[in-house]
């Protein structure tokens, strides 16, 4: 009898521009706390990154209750970028990010181009951190989304955070504009290393009876297996358009979630509201990719990277 030799593992490191990070999969800002919280749950050190809650110059409170309702299909929320500024995060936060064992991804904030370089001067001064995510696209805070439905404001946002720092920049963008690709080229012509495709989609929720809102800042932002759609059309746009890494997320709960991901054109991607559900899915996920990247034929995960074939009609048998 021949015994079949086990299968070579895949190689699953990514490049992002100057980033380079062990494996695809990260978690997502502001689902994952200052990974403090998960490290229970989670074995930080196999992740390929960790992007902890958006900070912001000052201190945030946030929006009033209530900031989050569940959906049918996914999570409406309003947080509002409640932090404790950039101070309090390098001083209490930080120490545990730089000791977790995975890269650091840190999630930045600001209400204009000044406070964004001022935040990205700040984490340049510290050790442990792998790049600096831009977070121009939150729906819940006013202005929030300004500098990613304009393409002139994320050029000059992405470029004066990139002159100001030595670190890799990414540029997280929303889908709420009409051409996710012009934002795109726009961060990538700044000098964005990758784009994070995408933030929340805007929405409500109400009570009919009462005629009010449920959420106390009226819009949310909506994540979860409802956006997956549109997050997967953001990410072949623009792969298709633009040169430049991207890391997918939204609504991805499986391992085939984050294969269509990849085939669509992400080099990684962000668990986000999964991980609310399923605390452990980061590990799963991890155990069953390499399988699922095999069974494309594919010794390496970029391999695939873009490969998706779109209008091709399905095979039907011949009778």
């Amino acid at each position: 009898m021949t015994i079949s030799p086990p299968p070579v593992l895949p190689d699953l490191t990514v490049k992002l521009g100057r980033l380079s990070i062990p494996n695809p999969i990260m978690v997502a800002s502001g689902t994952f706390g200052y990974a403090n919280e998960m490290k229970d749950f989670v074995p930080l050190h196999r992740l390929g990154g960790v992007v902890p809650k958006t900070i912001t110059v000052l201190p945030r409170v946030g929006n009033r209750p209530w900031r989050t309702i569940e959906t049918a299909a996914g999570l409406l929320n309003s947080i509002g970028l409640d932090n404790d500024g950039i101070d309090q995060f390098v001083l209490s936060k930080l120490p545990f990010l730089q000791s977790c064992g995975a890269p650091v991804v840190v999630s930045i904030a600001g209400g204009s181009v000044d406070e964004f370089v001022l935040l990205a001067e700040k984490l340049d001064s510290e050790t442990g951190i792998a790049a600096i995510e831009l977070n121009i696209s939150c729906p819940n805070v006013s202005h929030g989304v300004d500098f990613a439905t304009d393409p002139h404001l994320c050029k000059e946002v992405v470029e004066g955070v990139r002159n100001a720092t030595q670190l890799p920049v990414i540029a997280k963008l929303t889908p709420n504009v009409t051409d996710i690709t012009v934002i795109a080229q726009a961060a990538a012509d700044g000098g964005a290393d990758a784009v994070t495709l995408i933030n929340t989609c805007q929405g409500i929720a109400v009570d009919w009876r009462k005629q009010r809102t449920l959420l106390g800042n009226g819009i949310g932002g909506l994540s979860g297996p409802a956006i997956k759609p549109i997050a997967l059309r953001c990410v072949h746009q623009v792969y298709k358009s633009v040169r430049i890494p991207i890391i997918g997320v939204g609504g991805i709960m499986t391992t085939d979630d984050c294969m269509e991901f990849f085939i669509a054109g992400a080099s990684a991607i962000q668990i986000g509201t999964a991980s609310f559900a399923e605390p452990v899915v980061t590990g799963r996920i991890l155990d069953e990719l390499p399988a699922a990247v095999n069974s494309l034929g594919a010794s390496e995960l970029q391999a695939i990277v873009g490969s998706l074939r779109v209008g091709e009609p399905a095979r039907t048998s011949k009778k």
